[in-house]
Order: C-alpha cells, then sequence, then structure tokens
C-alpha cells in the first residue's frame, strides 16, 4: 500500500494529463490502469477556455485524487502564488511543487525549490516536490516539511529512463523511511519496473503514456509493470555475480559411459 499524507493507494502509478490527444483518451487512459492520483498543470488548463473547469469536472466522474502542480514557474513566488491558487481551485493542500533552473533540461532549481517548499509548508501544503537525486537538497526538503520526495530519473519529457542509477540508489538507502517517487524521464515500462525494483515507492509519468500509439495499452502496461517490479522486491532479488553460478549443481553428478561392445 502506497501511504501518502495519511492516505492509502492501492496504485504506485501516478499519471499526468498533458498532451492527450482528447479528453476520451485520458479517461481511458486513467481507467484502464485503474489510476488513483493524476497531476494536473493549473497554469496549462487555465490558459485553454475554461479547460481547468472542464478538467476539474472529468477528475471528479473519475474520482481519483487530484494533485496540482507548479509547472511553468521558474521563481519562488510565482510558484508560490500558483499553488494558492490551486489549493482554491482544486480544494486540496497537496501540490506538486517545481521550480524550474535551466529551459532546456527543465532541471529544478533546487536552491528555490528548499525555499518555496518551506515558505509552502508553514501555510499547511502538502507538499511533493520535484527535485534531483542530490541527496544534501533532500535533506533540507524533509527539513522543510516535505513528507515525500520526487526525484527526476531524467529530463522531462526525455524517456531515457533512470540515467543516474547509482545516484538513485543512494538516495533510496539515505531516505529509507520516506516515500521516494520516480518524477520524468520514464519512457517504457521497463523503466518503472527497475524503479520499483530498486525499492522506489512509486512512478510518476506523462508523455510515454499521452504520446503512444493507444495510450490506454500503454498506460496499463506501466501499472503491471510497477506492479511487477514491487514483486519482484519483495520476493527478494538474486545478486550479481562476476562469474557464473550453475543451476544444477556439478557436484555428484552421475557419469555414464557407453558400452560399445556387441
Amino acid at each position: 500500500m502506497l501511504h501518502l499524507y495519511g492516505k492509502d493507494f492501492s496504485n504506485r502509478l501516478l499519471l499526468g494529463t498533458a498532451a492527450y490527444p482528447s479528453p476520451q483518451v485520458l479517461r481511458e487512459a486513467v481507467e484502464s490502469a485503474g489510476v488513483e492520483i493524476v497531476t494536473v498543470s493549473l497554469r496549462r488548463e487555465s490558459a485553454r477556455e475554461r479547460a481547468g473547469q472542464r478538467f476539474w469536472e472529468l477528475i471528479k466522474d473519475l474520482g481519483v485524487d487530484v494533485l496540482p502542480n507548479t509547472a511553468g514557474c521558474r521563481t519562488v513566488k510565482d510558484a508560490v502564488t500558483t499553488a494558492h491558487m490551486a489549493r482554491e481551485l482544486f480544494a486540496t493542500p497537496w501540490i506538486k511543487l517545481e521550480v524550474i533552473a535551466n529551459d532546456d533540461t527543465l532541471q529544478p532549481d533546487l536552491f528555490g525549490l528548499v525555499e518555496a517548499a518551506r515558505i509552502l509548508s508553514e501555510d499547511g501544503f502538502k507538499i511533493f516536490p520535484y527535485t534531483t537525486e542530490d541527496l544534501g537538497a533532500a535533506e533540507r526538503l524533509v527539513e522543510a516539511g516535505c513528507e515525500v520526495l520526487m526525484p527526476w530519473g531524467a529530463p522531462i519529457g526525455s524517456g531515457q529512463g533512470l540515467a543516474n542509477v547509482q545516484a538513485l540508489a543512494s538516495m533510496r538507502s539515505y531516505f529509507a523511511g520516506i516515500p521516494l517517487i520516480i518524477d520524468a524521464g520514464v519512457g517504457a515500462p521497463s523503466h518503472a519496473a527497475q524503479a520499483m525494483e530498486m525499492g522506489y515507492d512509486a512512478v510518476l509519468l506523462n508523455t510515454a503514456v499521452a504520446k503512444a500509439g493507444d495510450p490506454a495499452n500503454m498506460a496499463l502496461a506501466f501499472a503491471k509493470a510497477i506492479e511487477a517490479g514491487q514483486l519482484a522486491r519483495e520476493a527478494g532479488l538474486m545478486e550479481p555475480r562476476d562469474m557464473a553460478s550453475p543451476s544444477t549443481p556439478v557436484a555428484g553428478t552421475p557419469f555414464f559411459k557407453l558400452d560399445n561392445a556387441s
């Protein structure tokens, strides 16, 4: 069970809502995978002729939890203002906090992220910070009140998967008692399974499903991959070896001598 800010979820796939061909396709993807949490950019939805209101109606109809985000914000002030608007519109203290530092990589501004997290946490927000695998920044986010961390796997929309596996593994070990969600860069179900096998608690993605030829089936594929990775982790993965290890012992193996005598 995935435990986030006092709520339990059985599905460990969190799905973004941008770039789908139509609201109906989004609905099919959410329902196919049994998704329980979706994210939405307040700025993106509000910019489209009452699209935010239509989205909210769709969310209520689906019965999923909404995680608003501050996508597109590049300053602490913008992120904090957007978070307050999202809380008013969606009636939730949850916020996926993004403060972007670079337009090409969409890498988080870690200094601004920590500052915004502290401000919002003191105002009662439940923060899901989009961060990197940097342990120092993660420690400061936890100190600022974050009970969940969301490190990127790779740059948003890149589909590269887990670009820095060693650092992500270290982060998992270092923050053993905190829910960690891989956010961004996941391009294939195998990437999601790998994250779960490493001990991550969930995966958040958007582009790999929204831009797929069949978003509903792709969402289902990711949900099954996440479940498989979680089961594998719980079952106990074998340790890699440098040398071969025969599955059938050679000690005591009988050798038969053929008798060619007539």
